[in-house]
């Protein structure tokens, strides 16, 4: 079995896609994923299965769709990938909590951080499958808008931290 991590893309983020962890839970659970457990109030799910990744990702999109009447995209990650993110921060030294790593389905585009808008003091970096910004004043008055991760799910490396030690402890 193979330990994954699901982030949810704009759950329970600015009174928008008010989803209960429970419920969350207990979707993955019918999508029959094992060891199931959420982490904070925002879309974050660690589980195993013997599921391929895309198997996964769809099984859960297909039991969201169902709950919430439209589409609710996910990302997945294995356990692996998502210590190997952690790991891969360029930013090591930047505050945890305003680092975040932005999570894609697929690499993002050679050229994903020349098309972003609104850069101040942010830095970014593009990694396998997202792209890491570093918030120098905050993230609260950034301006920062990259359209190669409009379709992807942000989490700070606190979060991510957690998420990869849930993972791992699954293994």
């Amino acid at each position: 079995m193979t330990a994954y991590v699901a982030l949810l893309r704009a759950v329970n983020v600015g009174g928008t896609g008010k989803l209960p962890m429970s419920e969350l839970k207990a979707m993955c659970e019918r999508a029959g994923f094992g060891t199931v457990s959420t982490y904070i109030a925002s879309g974050n799910v660690v589980f195993k299965t013997r599921m391929a990744e895309a198997r996964v990702k769809a099984a859960l999109e297909e039991q969201l769709a169902a709950y919430a009447g439209k589409a609710v995209d996910v990302v997945v990650r294995s356990a692996g990938e998502m210590a190997a993110v952690l790991a891969a921060n360029p930013f090591p030294k930047d505050p945890p909590n305003s680092t975040v790593a932005i999570f894609m389905d697929k690499a993002p585009p050679a050229d994903a951080l020349d098309r972003a808008t609104g850069v101040r003091d942010e830095r970014m970096c593009l990694g396998l499958r997202e792209i890491y910004v570093s918030y120098g004043s905050g993230m609260g008055t950034s301006k920062l808008k990259i359209p190669a991760a409009a379709k992807g799910t942000a989490r700070n490396l606190n979060t991510i931290a957690r998420l990869a030690g849930m993972a791992a402890a699954l293994q």
